[in-house]
């Protein structure tokens, strides 16, 4: 993607089903678990640069011993800083102890992050603040084991402040307004009223309180307490947690927008942000790894059972399509189809801008996201040639001569690697046009291959947020090819509207489509679309939000997509560029074509798939209207 953009936290959750010792004796080391974390971490980086954290529990341990372990780090290398950490931990042992190595049971009573249930998290900040203390898994800390609770998730929540106000109403004052805040202490809360509600019942029942809490423990109903905690939440979210005795889970949203992976045998529950990640550390086949169902938890008791239960009722699935264009590795089988579908679709649209002139055009990508688009564009293009070429042989009825049967085979698409991406520069500049100048050179180019003011350069994208890239960097460097036209290609829609469940795309100002819909509003005397807008949005303050609607809408509604990728083409294009520029985005039919599965696309076609979508969508443009540079909901 040329605008990077952050986004999507990443979660890893190891649930081990045999003893400690079982694992030394199969695989020679008591450390698999948290080797096996390591694994789906590190390959889950691209979601998360920000910081990481991982937390232990273990099982069954005297009164006195810690059985929470928990580490956090910040910074791109937060994955090596803390499993080096706890490296050094498990080094520093077999040095002073050589002889209690292998002792599983000794490790797990003296050595922390020897436990049976461990969770990571890869955090990428959506803005703004960025401290050790934002980096989950998030405590909640008790005297009773089973009222302590680890919280790690990827999600973001629209309705914090009601949320919030829920709490105040609990009687609980939160320290700050973050949806991690009202999350862990809405579950909290309900695992708090669970635990007494046992504990009163078994008291009645005659029983001691040391075997009140074993009872407890093994009496929690899980399902009940994320029922009441998930109640009123308005969000996307893959969100895990432990408890301090051992339960686990993994529940997902109920449209399925946050995308939540698993796989169980009689050793290990795992689950993943991601599907490969799981095949890679476990190696094992696609067909093993399994989907949570949205609305539904995966629940790992402390005894080993586990079950899969519905705590929301699920609604149409909306899973975010933006996982299967850019954000999630494309070493997924079905993402990796997918994105060469999306680039195969676009072909028709490449070929008439081109007007069908492939002896004059060079094909390209901007790397690196967009490499698995370009193959199938390839693909297409390939296509298109070879049925030219047969047609037009088949067609012949005299006889063709050698030469023309040499230009007719000769017709070969060229496709070429035109944009390097160097290493990012130092920002130490701070001087706005020696930034921008150095910024020109983010990306580097191939010489030698455009012909000279008779080629078209057509690069692929995988999307176009702000375009900022574009026009300091890559436009002006592909100009330097001296092509006779560029035409950059978006292998997703035009993105018009806020995310608000997870990606940093929550600002109108920030999208170039909508910078492109006002100018248009503005040229044609239309202006008064804009204050007709904000006007619904402020008196849609006061409905409730199953009430609202996206009224952002109605900006876009008087243009066709066509007209809108011209003016951006206008936009993005520097004044001292030589080259004409077309742009060319994925239609929204052709998306759900290639991705039938994952229909989330409220960022391009506004319509979300929860009520406080629009709630959001209405707040950022009012702050836009009214210059303030601030995201239009609270999260952490």
């Amino acid at each position: 993607m040329s605008d990077s953009i952050k986004h999507e936290c990443g979660i890893a959750l190891i649930r081990l089903l045999k003893p400690l010792s079982y694992y030394q004796e199969k695989y020679g080391t008591p450390y698999y678990g948290i080797n096996k974390l390591y694994l789906l971490m590190e390959k889950q980086h691209n979601r998360g640069q920000d910081g990481a954290g991982i937390a232990t529990i273990k099982f069954d341990v005297k009164p006195g011993s810690r059985y929470i372990s928990r580490y956090r780090a910040m910074g791109s290398s937060a994955v090596a800083d803390i499993f080096e950490y706890v490296q050094k931990k498990f080094a520093a042992v077999s040095k002073a102890y050589p002889e209690k190595s292998k002792d599983t049971q000794w490790l797990k009573d003296n050595v922390s992050f020897t436990g049976e249930v461990l969770l990571g998290h890869l955090r990428y900040g959506t803005h703004g603040k960025n401290s050790i203390e934002s980096c989950h898994p998030f405590l909640r800390q008790n005297n009773w084991m089973s009222r302590n609770l680890v919280v790690a998730g990827n999600f973001n929540m629209t309705n914090v402040d009601e949320l919030l106000q829920q709490l105040y109403e609990l009687g609980q004052h939160p320290k700050e307004q973050a949806d991690t805040v009202t999350v862990l202490e809405k579950i909290g809360h309900f695992l708090d009223n669970e635990n007494q509600s046992l504990f009163d019942e078994f008291k009645q029942d005659g029983y001691s309180n040391i075997e009140i809490s074993s009872l407890i423990a093994k009496n929690l109903d899980v399902p009940k307490i994320l029922r009441r905690s998930a109640k009123t939440w308005d969000g996307g979210y893959t969100i895990a947690g432990i408890f301090g005795h051992g339960d686990a889970f993994v529940m997902r949203d109920p449209a399925g927008i946050r995308p939540a992976f698993y796989y169980q045998d009689d050793e290990v529950l795992v689950v993943a942000s991601e599907r490969p990640v799981i095949q890679t550390a476990f190696n094992i086949p696609i067909s093993a790894v399994k989907e949570i169902k949205p609305g539904h938890a995966l629940i790992a008791k402390k005894d080993g059972t586990i079950t899969e239960e519905m705590f929301r009722e699920p609604v149409e699935k909306k899973a975010c399509s933006f996982e299967r264009i850019y954000f999630s590795r494309g070493s997924d089988s079905d993402i990796y189809k997918e994105r060469k579908k999306l680039g195969h679709l676009l072909c028709p649209q490449i070929l008439s801008a081109i007007d069908h002139d492939i002896k004059n055009t060079v094909f390209s990508f901007i790397p690196n996201t967009a490499e698995v688009s370009y193959y199938g564009m390839m693909e297409g293009v390939n296509n298109y040639v070879r049925s030219f070429q047969k047609e037009a042989l088949l067609k012949r009825s005299d006889k063709i001569s050698d030469t023309e049967l040499d230009e007719m085979l000769s017709i070969t698409p060229r496709f070429e690697k035109l944009n390097v991406k160097d290493a990012k520069l130092r920002t130490f500049i701070t001087q706005d046009a020696d930034r921008t100048d150095m910024v020109q050179h983010v990306y580097d180019t191939t010489y030698g291959i455009v012909k000279d003011h008779q080629d078209t350069i057509v690069a692929i994208d995988d999307s176009i947020v702000r375009g900022t890239t574009l026009k300091q960097s890559i436009l002006t460097i592909l100009d330097r090819l001296n092509p006779k036209k560029i035409i950059i290609v978006s292998s997703a829609p035009q993105i018009r509207y806020p995310d608000c469940y997870g990606i940093d795309m929550s600002r109108m100002g920030e999208f170039i489509a909508f910078e492109a819909a006002i100018s248009l509003l503005k040229q044609r005397g239309l202006q008064h679309i804009v204050d007709d807008v904000y006007s619904k949005c402020v008196a849609s303050i006061a409905k409730p939000k199953d009430e609202i609607e996206n009224y952002v809408k109605a900006i876009y509604e008087p243009f066709t997509d066509d007209e809108i990728s011209a003016e951006i083409a206008k936009i993005i294009k520097p004044h001292h560029l030589k080259a004409d520029v077309e742009v060319i985005f994925q239609t929204l039919d052709n998306l759900h074509i290639a991705c039938p599965d994952h229909k989330g696309d409220w960022y391009f076609s506004g319509d979300y798939p929860t009520p406080g979508g629009n709630k959001v969508v209405n707040k950022a443009f009012m702050n836009w209207v009214e210059g303030k540079n601030v995201r239009a909901y609270f999260s952490s």
